[in-house]
């Protein structure tokens, strides 16, 4: 898959200069409602024989038309994972284009003309709720008449799970409640972080219980606290284990949020290292308790239900 970055005014020189069929969207998560969207194009391209192009932005289009602070946005997919499901998804071409002022600044008729016309769009795709502009003037249904015949409008309409619309939205929601079950259906995969391992007070180790102790980029959504099934792979290796996501709160009050994970079979010092980890499964909420002793009997009680998970 080519990697294509455009920044507004880019050289036509970037450009691939081959007929596409192109699926457009922030897809944030790259979820099952995205998936169809990516689909419906790849099967035009498959039909017109033409390749399959994605375009994006490389970030949320809230931080520049809404003014929202940057740090502010969590997202459940960093670029770097967002192309990698691009890739599996089988997209030939993924064009990442710089939210600025230059590019916020278009009409929709000159963003249509320099991003899909001129980008040898055959077939545009996206979902029924995409915008190019303001809304009210430049959606899917006043896409056609911007097109002026050049290229084939198809509009995606929402995927609904549970008489729900599947959104970005949603799911987010879901993560910060650790519905993270709900997430990976919606998804269509499991959800994953990458976080670097630091040390910690190393109370885990005295519990019989050692754990990885992560720090996360700010702008990477994890779960709420809890306690989940994962799965983290570290040097290339997959290993199991449990996690814990919370306050450490049979340990006193007002204390930081911590994400700790006990491997299964790992028994290395990797502080320094990015790790990738895979969140499957609830176990259960926080528990406080009256002593050590009721802790490790849980500890002891979660490991059996993820040895069982795996099982």
């Amino acid at each position: 898959m080519k990697v294509i970055y455009l920044t507004e005014p880019y050289d036509p020189k970037k450009i691939d200069d081959e007929a596409i069929s192109l699926a457009m969207g922030f897809f944030d998560g790259v979820h099952l409602g995205h998936q169809k969207v990516i689909l419906k194009a790849k099967q035009k391209a498959n039909e017109k024989k033409i390749k399959l192009a994605v375009m994006t932005f490389d970030k949320h289009p809230s931080v520049q038309f809404q003014k929202k602070p940057e740090r502010s946005i969590k997202y459940l997919t960093s670029m770097e994972k967002k192309i990698s499901l691009m890739e599996g998804l089988g997209v030939d071409i993924f064009y990442i284009l710089t939210l600025n002022n230059d590019l916020a600044s278009l009409t929709p008729q000159d963003f249509v003309t320099k991003y899909m016309i001129e980008l040898h769009a055959q077939v545009v795709v996206a979902g029924f709720d995409y915008t190019y502009g303001k809304k009210d003037i430049a959606n899917m249904d006043t896409l056609s008449k911007y097109a002026h015949q050049q290229f084939e409008v198809v509009t995606v309409p929402e995927l609904i799970s549970e008489d729900q619309k599947i959104s970005s939205t949603r799911i987010r929601a879901a993560i910060d409640k650790g519905q993270i079950n709900d997430v990976n259906r919606l998804l269509g995969y499991e959800y994953q972080t990458i976080g670097e391992v630091v040390h910690g007070e190393a109370r885990g180790r005295e519990l019989g219980f050692p754990t990885l102790n992560l720090e996360f980029n700010e702008h990477i959504r994890i779960p709420g606290p809890g306690i989940y099934v994962t799965r983290v792979q570290v040097s290339g290796v997959w290993y199991r284990g449990m996690a814990s996501i919370g306050y450490n709160v049979t340990f006193g009050q007002d204390r930081e949020l911590t994400v700790e994970i006990n491997l299964f079979d790992f028994n290395e010092m990797i502080y320094g290292q990015q790790v990738t980890v895979e969140w499957l499964s609830y176990l259960r909420s926080e528990i406080k308790f009256d002593g050590i002793d009721g802790l490790i009997s849980q500890l002891n009680q979660d490991k059996k239900m993820t040895n069982a998970y795996f099982n």
